[in-house]
């Protein structure tokens, strides 16, 4: 869809191709095909872009979703790219789930990386907040990374070099907040502080680390647009200018694959001090607030 803004060129709102150039290709001796990388919320957006990233950069993917068909589709779109990603269905609000996605991982070569992106979103206020949504919310985007990370840490500390990587999906929500976000702004400063506990006790070998960006063209963002007109009481043109772009000096959302980049660096060999650390890319909005 085209949403036009005052002063600039309508947006596209529509969630970008990836082009192989988009690409960031670094030269790593562990990005390799015998060593896994696992990607959560693989289906769409951020999650299928790192995905898609890991895997052109010679890392063996599980891309872990609850969407199948959405799934299978990033694993496609991995393999024309020259990149090998396999697809497993799960259910990460399950345990059960969650300790198959590792074995599945740790089946497939040696477990080195884990990227937690999966999330949702539901615009709510506080005391209108419904707790069934609060505890899904809480099980997907904070239990989920953390019995991930327990369970994969665990696998990264036999390896030969014990070396790990940890990677946290966050957002400018895990640095300031928003009205009608609550659940998302805790799970997102959450995962910060997951980062910086494991990094805590990584003896700087097993890092870990969180992205933090401002709007990215994925279908979770784009679908918040009604939802925040309506508790608003303002346009969606109104939401996309003033909302969520309202604070950035960029006046144009993310790209996925921009995220995903991020993440290859962050697990890269390029990025050895990075232990705790949260790469915050937010055209602005929090640091100039």
């Amino acid at each position: 869809m085209q949403i036009p803004t005052e002063g600039i060129a309508p947006m596209d709102l529509n969630e970008p191709t990836i082009h192989p150039q988009d690409i960031l290709r670094l030269d790593d001796p562990l990005f390799t095909p015998g060593n896994i990388c696992i990607v959560t919320g693989a289906g769409t957006g951020i999650g299928r872009a790192t995905a898609i990233a890991a895997a052109v950069n010679g890392l063996t993917v599980l891309g872990v979703d609850i969407n199948a068909t959405e799934g299978e589709r990033s694993r496609r779109m991995a393999g024309d790219l020259g990149g090998q990603m396999v697809f497993f269905q799960a259910d990460l609000t399950d345990d059960q789930a969650i300790e198959e996605t590792v074995a599945r991982a740790a089946g497939l070569g040696t477990l080195k990386y884990l990227i937690n992106i999966a999330g949702i979103q539901h615009i709510d206020a506080i005391d209108n907040f419904p707790m069934e949504k609060y505890d899904q919310m809480q099980r997907l985007m904070l239990r989920a990374p953390f019995y991930l990370s327990k369970l994969a840490i665990g696998h990264m500390k036999k390896t030969a070099d014990g070396i790990g990587v940890i990677g946290h999906m966050a957002s400018i929500h895990g640095h300031i907040t928003t009205m009608n976000k609550p659940v998302y702004n805790i799970t997102k400063f959450g995962l910060r502080g997951l980062a910086q506990s494991i990094a805590a006790e990584g003896a700087g070998r097993i890092r870990s680390f969180t992205v933090s960006t401002g709007f990215v063209k994925t279908p979770l963002a784009l679908r918040q647009i009604p939802a925040q007109a309506k508790q608003r009481g303002i346009t969606e043109e109104q939401v996309v200018t003033d909302v969520m772009m309202g604070k950035s000096r960029v006046k144009e959302m993310m790209s996925p694959i921009e995220v995903a980049n991020l993440f290859i660096f962050g697990i890269s060999r390029h990025a050895k001090y990075m232990i705790g650390s949260d790469l915050l890319f937010d055209g602005g909005m929090v640091l100039t607030y």
